[in-house]
């Protein structure tokens, strides 16, 4: 067990690569003890490890080769690589960092307002850990199939070549990035339902940038929203999880009220998404 759970906390760090040290977060209100960290940049999630439901349990083995499935990952990665160095692939590069405080702005446009531990900290909060649960579930079948990344099979290089090291240890089925930025959408469409739509299209679009980056197929991205939807149903059972969730839904009403400006270029963010 002791080594599962080393292989788990190895991946997720190989999954936020350049992860740089942060300081330890303050206890909220809704909280007994302090958060800890698991590794520098890297927070303690809502439920144990091993808490998030078993990918292995949920999602079926990756694409075979010869497989029509396969096929259909092979057409996307195909366009994926003709669009290298375009700004879609820019957006995919930035879409890559995980790391906070940079990732915390990740839905900001699509909210409407700033993310920040100064502005909105329940929020910043919430995301920072839900990381960590919605990246583990994906791990059982990630170490069990360990799926060769689109660039190791193509020879294409990648938005994110400093991860490349990493990332070819990583199994790329199903995608972590995609889970994460899946169950981040399914979150904030709670906390600020009336942007629900623009919030689940840049959760979308994030996982897509893992296509576009040429480092991970399309069904690995499809899969990791499965598994973002059954960690965040699981994590609706957690105490703080809820609170935090509560105390974000007002976070962001306060920040709107007084009209503070998101944390990220929403024209530059739109355009490159639209591939402009």
């Amino acid at each position: 067990m002791i080594r599962t759970k080393t292989i788990v906390i190895l991946g997720l760090a190989a999954l936020a690569a350049g992860c740089a040290a942060t300081s330890r977060s303050a206890p909220t209100a809704a909280e007994a003890r302090p958060v800890k960290e698991l590794r520098p940049g890297i927070l303690e999630g809502y439920l144990p490890l091993g808490g998030a439901p078993s990918s292995l349990a949920i999602v079926p083995p990756p694409p075979t080769a010869g497989s029509t499935a396969q096929a259909r990952d092979d057409e996307a990665a195909k366009a994926a690589v003709a669009q290298i160095g375009g700004p879609r692939w820019k957006q995919a590069a930035e879409d890559a960092v995980l790391k906070f405080p940079e990732a915390a702005g990740t839905f900001s446009c699509a909210i409407g307002a700033p993310v920040s531990k100064t502005e909105t900290p329940r929020l910043y909060m919430l995301l920072h850990r839900t990381l960590t649960d919605v990246g583990f579930s994906t791990y059982p079948t990630k170490t069990k199939y360990q799926r060769p990344r689109p660039f190791m099979v193509n020879g294409a290089p990648t938005c994110s070549p400093g991860d490349e090291p990493d990332l070819r240890k990583d199994g790329s089925y199903p995608s972590g990035h995609s889970a994460i930025g899946w169950g981040w959408a399914l979150i904030l469409a709670e906390a600020a339902p009336d942007r629900a739509a623009e919030i689940l299209a840049r959760g979308r679009a994030f996982g897509q940038s893992r296509v576009a980056c040429n480092v991970h197929w399309l069904s690995d991205t499809e899969e990791g929203r499965v598994m973002a939807a059954a960690t965040v149903a699981r994590l609706h059972a957690d105490a703080t999880f809820e609170a935090d969730l509560a105390a974000a839904r007002s976070e962001i009403a306060a920040a709107r009220a007084k009209g503070l400006a998101p944390s990220r270029d929403c024209a530059k963010e739109a355009a490159q998404l639209a591939g402009q």
